[in-house]
């Protein structure tokens, strides 16, 4: 996360508990941990919470001024809205691996664009970036295997999208700092 959710920031925090719930729902879904659960019941918290109220978190980010944030937010915010309202609807498991891989792009966009934000912000992208690479190769290639790797990753995304946030909101940490030690003697 960067600064503005250190400091806590609003509409980062909204934005990255948004981004948490539907990466952890998503995630947890793909796994397979939870009997009778998929990714696809996901749908609806992805299409309302993961799409709309992210793609509103990033306009309003943008009008505030926050470039970075809102994009992310908005385009994010579109993927999970647009994975919402599709999961479930009949589409070919290789047109779905496709469309993920093409998100995997944004989210390698995005984790570029986060470089030096701090292991949040540029952690949870780059996870999701795997998240999606793993699960649209498994639309590919039909491995579950994949598609629950997938899942754990997305699921770990969520888990540090979602603990940024609470730590915005709670002043907890959300650096690792090392321990300072002395100069160096030979």
């Amino acid at each position: 996360m960067d600064n503005d959710v250190a400091a806590g920031n609003t509409t980062s925090t909204l934005g990255h508990l948004a981004l948490g719930l539907t990466l952890l729902a998503f995630g947890l879904g793909g796994t397979g941990v939870i009997d009778n659960v998929a990714a696809a019941d996901a749908a609806g918290l992805a299409t309302w919470v993961g799409g709309v109220a992210l793609f509103l978190a990033g306009l309003l980010a943008l009008r505030a001024g926050g470039t970075r944030e809102g994009t992310a937010f908005a385009a994010l915010g579109a993927f999970w809205f647009t994975w919402g309202t599709a999961a479930g609807g009949g589409v070919p498991a290789e047109a779905a691996g496709v469309f993920m891989l093409l998100w995997a792009l944004l989210a390698l966009s995005l984790t570029a664009a986060a470089s030096g934000t701090g292991p949040f912000g540029q952690g949870v992208y780059g996870l999701l970036c795997v998240s999606l690479l793993l699960s649209g190769v498994a639309g590919l290639a039909g491995s579950g295997g994949l598609a629950k790797a997938g899942g754990w990753v997305a699921a770990v995304a969520g888990l540090a999208a979602w603990y940024g946030a609470t730590a915005a909101l709670a002043g907890w940490p959300t650096t690792l700092r090392r321990p300072s030690r002395g100069p160096a003697t030979a």
